[in-house]
């Protein structure tokens, strides 16, 4: 049985549970008190009524339709029960008790089989023994015809009552599923842009900046370090092209093996080393060994390997300097480079190597980026990780 078809059921099986065990110890109450002088003649009666109020309460802890049939029949039994030799007479007060116990108590296990597709054919099988023997048993009290208005008005009422709230919460459940399955969709599509995203920062970190070095000449780059950056290149585009999901390095590039952990102060060293390589001497200052979750370190030092690269770039300076700082919830890194500045007005945030491998990088692990530049002044980039 689907979930959804499950829950509805528990629903209404704890409806007629609490419903039948209500109107029940309600009924019998209303026997017993008029009655309480002659309680031995009613005794048969009244025990099997207070045996199905307990037969309500394991309808709503079972699932199972065994249980509303035995509560049915213990039902039918209470109400025979009155027509027995040597049960006291049938008053006014009684029959009220009576029909009050077969006209809501009863029919609240319509509620039960309100999933069938044939539930007007269950009710009315139902209804007929009861009406049957509430007539007998209310019959010397002159009350035939209320008897059998109030019966009527009870089972039609639950029935209508059990139908519209079976109804609903199907209608509640398909919702829920509908909304599930947009959810799943936007989720699905949410990710595929992330990849995109992903898929736009990993080439222009690597072929779209190897292709501009060749654009230039390879002009400030040992030939060595170019051919390896090339070779690089080719082998991740291999690896993605073969259906691999590659997962950023600290060293500025990329693998198809995940980290689970980083240190700081070792990568460093890996990414100074390359820039060096390209002609940037890069200057370290601060603070060394530091440890961030791997998600967080490969942002951080990706980001900071494209500032660099801007440095190498756009700044016509030879050097930059580095240096990193922490406090008990933030690591940052300041670039600092003394080239030609730009106005910030004027810069592009669009641009991919700014928006996607700088800016939207550091934000999509809960950093922030702050840049400061002017013509002339040189450029200070800080980004912020939390640890």
């Amino acid at each position: 049985m689907p979930r959804t078809d499950r829950e509805r059921r528990k629903l209404l099986t704890r409806s007629a549970r609490n419903l039948g065990m209500m109107f029940t110890g309600a009924a019998v109450l209303t026997i017993a008190v008029p009655n309480l002088g002659q309680l031995g003649g009613f005794a048969p009666s009244l025990g099997l009524m207070v045996v199905t109020g307990a037969g309500f309460y394991l309808v709503g802890e079972s699932r199972s339709l065994l249980w509303p049939l035995v509560t049915y029949l213990l039902a039918l039994a209470a109400l025979a029960a009155f027509l027995l030799p040597g049960t006291p007479g049938v008053d006014a007060p009684t029959a009220s008790g009576i029909t009050f116990f077969a006209a809501t108590a009863v029919p609240s296990l319509i509620a039960t089989i309100a999933t069938s597709t044939r539930l007007h054919l269950l009710v009315l099988a139902g209804y007929v023994p009861v009406l049957v023997l509430v007539t007998l048993a209310t019959w010397p009290s002159g009350r035939a015809a209320v008897v059998i208005l109030a019966l009527a008005v009870g089972w039609i009422s639950l029935f209508v009552a059990a139908a519209w709230i079976s109804a609903s919460l199907r209608r509640a459940f398909d919702g829920m599923a509908r909304l599930g399955r947009a959810h799943a969709v936007e989720r699905q599509a949410s990710e595929m842009e992330a990849q995109r995203r992903q898929g736009a920062r990993l080439l222009h970190d690597t072929v779209l900046a190897t292709l501009t070095l060749l654009a230039h000449s390879g002009i400030g780059v040992n030939p060595d370090a170019l051919r390896n950056q090339a070779g690089e290149d080719a082998r991740l585009l291999r690896q993605l092209r073969l259906g691999g999901t590659p997962m950023p390095r600290a060293s500025g590039g990329y693998t198809l093996e995940p980290v689970e952990t980083g240190d700081l102060g070792h990568t460093l060293e890996s990414v100074k080393q390359r820039f060096g390589r390209m002609g940037l001497q890069v200057a370290w200052h601060g603070a060394g060994q530091i440890l961030l979750p791997s998600h967080v370190l490969d942002a951080f030092l990706l980001s900071l390997s494209e500032c660099l690269e801007n440095v190498r770039r756009h700044a016509e300076v030879g050097s930059a300097d580095v240096t990193i700082t922490q406090d008990d919830v933030t690591v940052r890194a300041m670039v600092t480079d003394s080239g030609v500045g730009f106005d910030l007005e004027a810069v592009d945030v669009g641009r991919l190597g700014l928006a996607e491998s700088v800016i939207a990088r550091i934000r999509d692990v809960g950093g922030k980026v702050r840049l400061f530049s002017a013509p002339g002044s040189g450029t200070t980039v800080v980004l912020e990780v939390p640890k």
